[in-house]
């Protein structure tokens, strides 16, 4: 029987749940894999979670090094998170021949191209599946089961507090803010949760996945990314009227030459299954030229799913299924540029109540060759001013900001303009 030494690093949520795995279930993976998991040694820099779980003082340690330093494990699973010790200790582990397991999306959206590099020249294997949508199977299924697709774009739902803070302002007409201190309280947001509500966590994520999708790396910074905080209830009242519902979407193309990463809040039809993705679900959305759609759908984060995710990278390393290595990414050269993204839009202005008003709103967005679908005018107990929506067609987003610049400086409009992105899947 095939013994394989594992070292892992960090007991935090998803640690911990490896742990168990791996301790409650030796049994299993002997019997139904042939293979020992052995955990040889664990690392975590709070030696009172030794006592608390029981962990054997003879495999217990507080210093990562003992577990990079040890010629006898095979396999590492990281698992601290952020950049430093993280990266040191997965180029350590890789240049000793050992295979690295890691959920370290942060990290991936900004080494990706130097842990290849070194992986490939030492010979060693890097997984992250547990990186993106928790126990979703996106990682191994990009770049395994689509392999011979030439992937033409994604749109995915990968962020859960963010979902869940839209989901629970469309089904329960909350504000903004009173949807995320409900995603605090039952521990769905965390006690600082920009890197979720202003859409960054997203991005590191869509940064891997148009990897996979593309072969190309895009690094984190050059993916546009706008958050959910400007989004009101009116906003969710209106596109509710307009059969649609707001979802911050992470989209990557590839047309032509040109790819395209983004995250912002964005209209879907309600028809579409991913605008019933709600609460702390994820959801993934691919276009494959021979698969045609596929929609992978379900729990984000947390630690099972999370847990399910790294075992699946462990039993694929330790049994050696995968011998082909991913191709090193080279940095894409010809990213298309936000202000030349061609999109449909929902405009939501607060327009002082006078005739002429909208004649002169259409006049400036035409003057800037942006089309209108429909509009929509509505009513509110101030007199003096009333929201205006709008849905164009196809407009360039540079049209689009400079024809909003003009319109935000005219006497009659009082407050800065809405712009959401309207996506026909």
């Amino acid at each position: 029987m095939k013994k394989i030494n594992i070292g892992l690093i960090g007991l935090g949520t998803v640690g911990r749940g490896v742990y168990r795995v791996l301790t409650e279930r030796k049994n299993f993976f002997r019997e139904k894999l042939g293979i020992d998991l052995n955990l040889l040694k664990v690392c975590e820099k709070n030696p009172f979670l030794r006592k608390k779980m029981n962990i054997d003082p003879k495999r217990f340690t507080t210093k990562y090094q003992d577990i990079v330093n040890d010629k006898n494990i095979n396999i590492v699973i990281e698992l601290i998170g952020g950049i430093n010790p993280a990266q040191d200790i997965i180029i350590r582990c890789l240049k000793s021949h050992k295979h690295v397991i890691t959920a370290n999306k942060a990290l991936l959206a900004n080494c990706l191209p130097e842990i290849f590099k070194v992986a490939r020249r030492y010979n060693s294997e890097i997984r992250f599946e547990a990186a993106v949508c928790g126990g979703i199977p996106i990682i191994k299924s990009l770049s395994e089961g689509l392999i011979t697709n030439r992937i033409e774009r994604i749109y995915g739902i990968i962020n859960g507090t963010s979902n869940y803070i839209l989901s629970r302002m469309h089904e329960e007409e909350y504000s903004f803010h009173q949807a995320l201190t409900e995603a605090k309280k039952k521990g769905f947001a965390e006690r600082n949760p920009a890197l979720d509500i202003k859409g960054l966590d997203s991005a590191h994520k869509l940064s891997i996945l148009a990897y996979l999708a593309f072969g190309e790396f895009i690094p984190q910074e050059k993916i546009f990314v706008e958050g959910i905080t400007q989004i009101s209830p009116l906003d969710i009242k209106c596109a509710k009227e307009l059969g649609l519902v707001i979802k911050l979407l992470a989209i990557t193309k590839k047309t032509d030459s040109y790819i395209e990463a983004r995250v912002h809040p964005t209209l879907i039809p309600r028809y579409h299954p991913m605008a019933n993705v709600s609460g702390v679900y994820n959801a993934v959305f691919i276009r494959g030229d021979l698969v045609g759609n596929l929609l992978f759908f379900g729990k984000g984060a947390g630690q099972n799913p999370a847990t399910s995710a790294v075992m699946s990278d462990l039993v694929d390393l330790a049994q050696y299924s995968a011998n082909v290595k991913m191709a090193y990414p080279k940095i894409a050269k010809r990213i298309k540029k936000k202000e030349d993204v061609f999109s449909k839009y929902y405009i939501r202005f607060n327009a002082i109540d006078k005739p002429g008003v909208l004649s002169k709103i259409s006049g400036i967005l035409a003057k800037y060759n942006i089309s209108i679908s429909s509009v929509t005018q509505k009513e509110t107990k101030r007199a003096r001013s009333v929201p205006i929506i709008m849905l164009t067609h196809l407009a360039q987003e540079k049209k689009i900001d400079m024809a909003l610049a003009e319109i935000d400086k005219c006497n009659f409009i009082r407050g800065k303009s809405v712009k959401l992105y309207l996506e026909e899947f």
